[in-house]
């Protein structure tokens, strides 16, 4: 995974996340969504035959009670924590 922040302000980022596609950005959006401070949280991939870029870009908005990029730590470390109960539940199961 590659990331290359496009803009960057107190209140809003924009990221291109590559090698990622709706999978993983549905399930970072829907995190994001529902952490404190964040006002939105959306993500665009425009197919190649558009002519527009290929990547998935990250885009959040944040109130002035949160910084982006914290809000997308706070984020990735909520699902790294459901992903790993997950795992262990389906371990425990087999």
């Amino acid at each position: 995974m590659e990331l290359r922040v496009i803009e960057s302000s107190d209140e809003e980022i924009s990221i291109e996340i590559g090698g990622e596609d709706h999978t993983f950005m549905n399930v970072l959006k829907g995190a994001l969504l529902e952490t404190d401070g964040v006002t939105a949280a959306t993500y665009d991939v425009n197919p190649e035959q558009s002519g527009g870029q290929t990547e998935p870009i990250l885009s959040v908005k944040t109130d002035e009670t949160k910084e982006p990029l914290d809000a997308i730590e706070d984020a990735a470390g909520r699902i790294r924590d459901k992903t790993t109960a997950f795992k262990n539940a389906f371990d425990a199961a087999a």
